[in-house]
């Protein structure tokens, strides 16, 4: 998997990408992480990517010339998606991430300011959100895309298996976990979870599973419902 990162502050990532699961994956040669400074495609001698917007209003927006001379600038594969990071986007889900993660190569426009002159838009394939807030820009969501689908990847975790026994797998929230010691402060580990009894177990997570998400995010339940009905 390749990832192209469009972005008006490249030092941002330079310690992000070189920790932990992403440095991983890279030294394995499962991914590849390219960032590319939009700045050099910028209008002028002072190489601008932003200007005010028609018909006035506070902020400023990317200018749309610098963003398309970015996108052209990288290699294309077959398999590729083109993704602008803003508030507006359809917000990332596990779903969302797993679609993405069966490209080879994701390039990721983080918007900044205001966001982007609309005719940019007629270049990319989709926008995604990371939620309903407002960050500086699109880099630290970014990094929320990249390792997301990073650990989806073939080879990357240590445990296959245990993609399949997270938070937001098959619609519903992670069950409770314990690790040694079995007493702690007077709270013991669940019995059931010590007895070897790897059937029951499994009932008890998918029970302790669903009542959480019906706790903590009924609307989960509620788009799971609508899916099969």
């Amino acid at each position: 998997m390749k990832f192209e990162v469009i972005t008006l502050f490249p030092g941002f990532f330079t310690s992000a990408l070189d920790q932990s699961i992403l440095k991983k994956a890279q030294n394995k040669a499962l991914i590849e992480i390219y960032i590319h400074d939009l700045r050099p495609f910028g209008l002028g001698p002072h190489k601008v990517c932003d200007d005010v917007p028609y018909g006035g209003g506070g902020g400023m927006l990317m200018c749309v010339e610098p963003l398309v001379k970015a996108l052209e600038s990288i290699p294309k594969v077959p398999q590729k998606r083109i993704i602008l990071l803003t508030p507006q986007g359809e917000k990332l889900t596990q779903k969302k991430l797993k679609v993405l993660s069966e490209y080879d190569q994701l390039i990721i426009v983080c918007g900044r300011y205001h966001g982007v002159d609309e005719r940019f838009k007629a270049y990319i394939d989709e926008e995604i959100s990371i939620g309903d807030y407002v960050i500086n820009g699109g880099e630290t969501a970014s990094l929320v895309l990249i390792e997301g689908v990073t650990r989806l990847i073939p080879g990357v975790l240590g445990h296959e298996g245990s993609l399949t026994q997270e938070t937001f797998e098959h619609d519903l929230l992670g069950y409770p976990q314990y690790t040694r010691p079995p007493v702690f402060a007077g709270q013991k580990v669940p019995g059931i979870l010590v007895s070897g009894d790897h059937k029951a177990i499994s009932q008890w997570r998918k029970k302790k599973a669903l009542h959480i998400t019906r706790k903590k995010r009924p609307d989960l339940l509620d788009e799971l419902d609508h899916e099969q009905d």
